[in-house]
């Protein structure tokens, strides 16, 4: 098992110019990652208007990465491949091609995409709307996989977001699809839809290629007047689950999630694979990630 981060981490700090992705790959060795995921927000690897690579980034990134032995272990790409406008969804399709392109010239073998991380109301998250948009969602999965496997790549899904989340429904579609897809699994996910987080831990842990590991804040909505910032998940606000709880990240191990049952569930199962942080919390992003690494390792070295 290897233990590293993720660029999101620290998007907070290169969307202020604080850092770039160098600096963030110097952060993540000097803080003892064994491996970094990216995740191309303000990481232009794709010029999406041109509908171009960014070779001499993606050559620069790949490069400093090797002077500085830290390994890439993961691409993870937000996107709608089953968008109702079938040109949006034709381009969503192309624009998903072409950072797979940029995977494989980063030099990595795996490739997370989205299925609907796009902000859907509510009330096209019910299982009327999965069943519906289920053919479309195997058979998009499928033709990025196939394509994928032309570059040598790997592709994954992730319980993400309201409508592709959930254990029973992720591991649906992972059995549908009939490729060799591998499972994101993000520990913390599970509460947006508000499943228990160690009992769909255990249950996909047999399907898991790269883990995420997050901590939550988890609150009733009637004890946050005011703060009902729907969706938005960024800076530290506090957003709504399926049901009606509030959550905000945290430093992982200080929130509510039973990250050390969590640990324990991961190291029992022989899980051989790359653990990748996320911090998404209210804290400043470089001190939080700093902070939450330390504890992880802790955490794996006890439990």
């Amino acid at each position: 098992m290897k233990l590293g981060m993720s660029s999101y981490c620290l998007t907070p700090a290169m969307k202020e110019g604080r850092k770039t992705i160098y600096d963030v790959i110097d952060f993540a060795v000097e803080n003892g990652c064994e491996h970094i995921e990216f995740v191309p927000f303000y990481l232009p690897f794709v010029d999406e208007e041109k509908k171009v690579l960014n070779y001499s980034l993606i050559d620069s990134v790949r490069d400093k990465c090797r002077s500085v032995n830290l390994e890439i272990s993961t691409y993870s790409v937000n996107a709608d491949i089953i968008n109702e406008d079938p040109k949006v969804r034709e381009s969503e399709m192309e624009r998903v091609k072409l950072h797979i392109q940029a995977a494989c010239r980063l030099g990595i073998s795996r490739m997370r995409h989205d299925i609907a991380s796009y902000r859907r109301p509510f009330s096209m998250n019910t299982v009327r709307h999965f069943e519906k948009e289920f053919p479309l969602m195997v058979e998009n999965t499928r033709i990025l996989a196939d394509y994928a496997a032309c570059f040598g790549i790997k592709t994954t899904l992730e319980n993400h977001g309201f409508f592709c989340n959930g254990s029973d429904r992720i591991l649906r579609i992972l059995e549908a699809v009939d490729r060799p897809v591998g499972l994101t699994m993000d520990v913390g996910n599970f509460l947006c839809v508000d499943e228990y987080s160690e009992a769909a831990v255990k249950k996909c842990l047999p399907y898991a290629d790269i883990i995420h590991l997050k901590d939550f804040y988890i609150r009733d909505k009637s004890k946050l007047p005011g703060q009902t910032e729907m969706f938005n998940c960024s800076g530290g606000s506090w957003f709504e689950t399926l049901g009606g709880k509030m959550l905000r990240g945290s430093i992982l191990g200080q929130g509510d999630l039973d990250i050390w049952a969590i640990v324990r569930l991961i190291k029992n199962s022989k899980f051989n694979g790359y653990v990748s942080l996320e911090f998404e919390g209210m804290e400043e992003c470089e001190r939080g990630t700093q902070i939450s690494l330390a504890m992880a390792k802790a955490i794996f070295n006890e439990a």
